[in-house]
């Protein structure tokens, strides 16, 4: 469970060495906020849509918060999944609409590189849809 950090893609090699390659889960969080910044600076309707769909992701944990892992991963299969995979289209229609090159285009760029990551939580009722329990108990230490 991890941000976008890119010192961590070593772990995820096929060729790691102490094991496995690692699974990573990406931080919703992290796309969430990258998509604020532009609507915060910008009004960005894009940006805007963006983050209502990510809201509505967002809404799906709250109705299973406390839930037993199963519970979860089977709530995340019937609602987060269409969720998740209708935002991946409506992402890759914005991202052909939008510069690279612009503000925009470069947060657009930043949730599709860590799209893998992003629909982890999807198949693993453990995982969290965002870092931010992780982040918050590692404040106070850094």
């Amino acid at each position: 469970q991890i941000d976008g950090y890119p010192g961590y893609n070593r772990l995820t090699r096929p060729s790691r060495k102490g094991g496995d390659p690692i699974t990573v889960a990406h931080c919703w969080a992290h796309a969430r906020r990258k998509l604020k910044e532009v609507f915060d600076r910008d009004g960005s309707e894009i940006a805007a849509e963006g983050l209502r769909r990510i809201a509505e992701l967002y809404a799906v944990e709250k109705d299973i918060r406390g839930c037993a892992p199963g519970q979860r991963l089977s709530a995340r299969k019937a609602r987060s999944a269409p969720l998740v995979a209708a935002f991946g289209e409506w992402l890759q229609a914005q991202r052909l609409r939008v510069s690279a090159k612009s503000r925009l285009g470069e947060k657009l760029a930043y949730i599709h590189n860590h799209w893998d990551g992003l629909q982890t939580f999807l198949t693993d009722g453990r995982v969290e849809i965002d870092s931010n329990a992780v982040e918050n108990l590692v404040r106070p230490i850094v």
